[in-house]
């Protein structure tokens, strides 16, 4: 047997042993050794293996897999710029602290820098991931950290072997733990805290239980998974005597708050500001706050905070939102009210993500997943397909900008029960909310509407699709059970009209709040 087989034995076998039972691959010449080595774990329903011949779409997909079974899901490509494809999910897997196991083939070190085809220097490729140079075996257990980890690994000519052996006898499978550190007393007075939508990598349920210790009003990015959270914040936060009115003696940050200016000038009004997140320790290590803490405290002491004011405002905001026409907010709200219990849902980037933390009633019953890590537009629809694999049903909210951004892994699609909501209003929608909206040529340089009827694309790639264009359309449609993929495009009105509605709903709820607690 050669040396490569014999490496590729070495490096798939010891991943199973510690768990990891999911590997993403794409086709290549130099990952052949891995490849084949998966193929008989796979036979022997060891792994469960995912073909995707895109390697950017690849990542995405096993980030999904890694995100919704809170375990390492391997990725592997053969060498070149399959590597660099990796790159755009490699940083959100680390900036969202995700456990992500990227897996390159190289050529030998001596090829290096030769001219040898194909051969670059690998090492160090993801930047800020240490890469595990590896020629020869090696534990693999010591190196899964629970955040992003790479692989590089020698494979020397020949790269197939004849000689089968029994590489995958006597194979124990003991899973490694990777728990979040919960630990340490925090001491507190009142008030309110604060949840990023990444949750700094903490379980929903751990947070829970430290909110429970706190008894504070709750603001959460992600109003879905947190049914206790006071919802409609960012719009009448943008208020700034609502502000003012409501500014409390503490706020504790758990994570990143990335969504809203008017959260974070909240907190800017606290009078102390604690930030709980493990990323001060390395990427995120200039993070300013008047307590900076690393773990999420089991032993909390604090005094309860007066909840009355803010249940008051929340049922004044919810009365104005009901009101609301047939806009990309409407549709939000009815998606995420509809959605079936015991199901997840991936929120796209940019409009729709903020539109759910702004517009969606709190509930239960849905695990909600989004790359905010770097909040990109890549990889969308391939992130949702990984996570699909986890569950019965999934579902996901995109706008069509990020859905046409990864429309290649159509081509590609996963044979989970997904269902994909687009919400089509032909180009860059956040844009028109912003300064940019002023600027000349505005639509070229931002807009960028595509003018596509995006169910004959979708339709192009086999794949079931319906539009709907109104209230009635979008509850029929969701109400229809989830099975393999379908797409439903939402047509709603133009960005300008979005824009406008988006910024006449907030002076609607910032005029009542103000009028209900007398600060009219």
């Amino acid at each position: 047997m050669n040396s490569s087989t014999k490496l590729a034995h070495s490096v798939i076998r010891d991943l199973i042993e510690v768990g990891v039972s999911n590997f993403v691959i794409s086709p290549g010449s130099r990952n052949a050794p891995l490849l084949i080595a998966l193929n008989e774990a796979s036979e022997k329903q060891l792994i469960d293996l995912h073909v995707k011949i895109d390697e950017r779409g690849a990542a995405f997909f096993a980030l999904g897999i890694a995100k919704a079974s809170n375990n390492y899901a391997a990725v592997i490509c053969t060498s070149g710029t399959a590597a660099a494809n990796f790159h755009p999910a490699a940083l959100e897997a680390l900036h969202s602290n995700s456990k992500l196991l990227i897996i390159t083939a190289d050529r030998p070190e001596r090829l290096r820098k030769t001219g040898s085809n194909q051969t670059t220097n690998q090492v160090g490729i993801y930047s800020l991931i240490k890469t595990h140079d590896l020629a020869t075996t090696i534990q693999i257990k010591p190196l899964l950290n629970g955040g992003p980890v790479h692989l590089n690994v020698q494979f020397d000519e020949p790269l197939l072997s004849n000689v089968k052996d029994s590489w995958l006898s006597g194979i124990k499978v003991t899973p490694a733990e990777y728990k979040n550190n919960v630990t340490g007393k925090l001491e507190v007075t009142t008030g309110v805290l604060v949840i990023g939508h990444d949750r700094a990598g903490y379980e929903v349920s751990e947070v829970n239980e430290f909110a429970s210790k706190l008894n504070w009003p709750v603001i959460a990015e992600d109003p879905i998974s947190f049914p206790q959270a006071i919802a409609h914040t960012p719009l009448f936060l943008s208020d700034e005597k609502i502000r003012e009115k409501l500014a409390p003696e503490s706020i504790i940050v758990i994570g990143r708050t990335t969504l809203s200016r008017s959260t974070n000038n909240f907190i800017q009004l606290a009078k102390k500001v604690i930030v709980i997140d493990p990323r001060i320790s390395s990427i995120d290590d200039k993070r300013q706050a008047d307590l900076l803490l690393t773990n999420l405290p089991n032993e909390v002491t604090s005094s309860s905070s007066d909840t009355k004011i803010w249940q008051n405002i929340l049922e004044l905001a919810a009365s104005q939102i009901k009101e609301i026409k047939w806009s990309e907010q409407l549709a939000a709200i009815t998606i995420c009210k509809l959605l079936p219990n015991d199901s997840a849902l991936f929120v796209g980037s940019s409009r729709p993500v903020r539109d759910i933390e702004a517009f969606a009633a709190p509930r239960s019953g849905v695990d909600v997943f989004a790359n905010r890590g770097l909040a990109g537009i890549d990889g969308n629809i391939s992130t949702a397909f990984g996570i699909a694999t986890k569950y019965k049903s999934s579902s996901a909210i995109m706008g069509d900008l990020t859905f046409l951004h990864d429309i290649s892994a159509l081509a590609n699609k996963s044979k989970e029960n997904l269902r994909i909501y687009v919400i089509d209003n032909n180009g860059g929608g956040i844009f028109s909310t912003l300064p940019q909206a002023e600027v000349e040529n505005f639509d070229q340089l931002f807009g960028t509407p595509h003018n596509l009827d995006l169910t004959k694309v979708v339709a192009g790639f086999g794949v079931s699709v319906s539009k709907v264009s109104d209230l009635k359309q979008l509850q029929t449609a969701i109400s229809k059970p989830i099975k393999g993929l379908d797409v439903v495009v939402v047509e709603v009105p133009s960005r300008e009209s979005n824009a406008e509605g988006l910024k006449e709903i907030t002076q609607r709820v910032s005029r009542a709040v103000r009028i209900g607690i007398n600060l009219a």
